[in-house]
């Protein structure tokens, strides 16, 4: 889906050239129409449609419980553009000008994944967040989280029960051209904790010396 209609010729052509079957749609209320009707491997979707944007065509395929892979293909390239194509449920992102091989490949590499149903709201004991409407809570409490704050938190609920190394956080959460001090990572688990344990009395996010982080499956009470 996009309304630059000499791009999406554009990859539209080369796309068949490769052997794929493609169909288009121009703005977002027929593209999502489309979208939940049909059967695709996977989607290239616009930022900036008329109708619906790109933010939420993604957002209501994955409320309606359509979970085909998707691939944010946009000009906007700041890092909270990014993150918020991500949080609504987007699963992959590429840039204007971008290079075609690589478009390719990450297509192919969507649709080896499938479409594996996704939580919308991500559980762990009391705990709860729920990316496309960028809330979290602990028991019935909603929590004040700056976007950092949220990201990573979000980030250690998708690898509840498991250690995670401040690299693979940095990785994930941070932009991918960050070059300071990986030790910004213990500041934001600090800030976590004082957030969403020491009100409720609780003990969430554990510090694994010398590897990472880890968060309980049960939310730490």
């Amino acid at each position: 889906m996009d309304d630059d209609r000499n791009v999406a010729e554009t990859v539209r052509r080369m796309m068949v050239a490769e052997g794929w079957v493609v169909d288009v749609t121009y703005d977002g209320v027929s593209g999502l129409e489309k979208a939940r009707n049909n059967h695709f491997d996977v989607i290239i979707l616009d930022i900036m449609m008329p109708g619906l944007n790109g933010y939420e065509v993604v957002r209501e395929l994955r409320r309606g419980g359509v979970w085909t892979p998707v691939l944010m293909l946009t000009a906007k390239d700041g890092e909270y553009d990014q993150a918020d194509a991500f949080d609504f449920g987007a699963d992959d992102y590429l840039t204007k000008p971008f290079s075609f091989v690589v478009l390719i490949a990450r297509l192919r590499a969507l649709a080896r994944r499938g479409a594996p149903e996704r939580p919308p709201v991500l559980t762990a004991g009391s705990l709860s967040l729920d990316p496309a409407a960028h809330v979290a809570k602990r028991g019935d409490t909603v929590l004040e989280l700056t976007p950092r704050e949220f990201g990573m938190l979000e980030f250690l609920m998708r690898h509840k029960g498991e250690v995670v190394t401040k690299a693979e956080i940095l990785d994930s959460v941070w932009d991918i051209n960050y070059r300071g001090d990986e030790n910004v990572v213990e500041v934001y688990a600090s800030y976590l904790r004082r957030r969403i344990d020491a009100p409720f009395g609780c003990k969430a996010i554990e510090t694994v010396r010398g590897v990472g982080y880890r968060l309980a499956a049960d939310g730490g009470g």
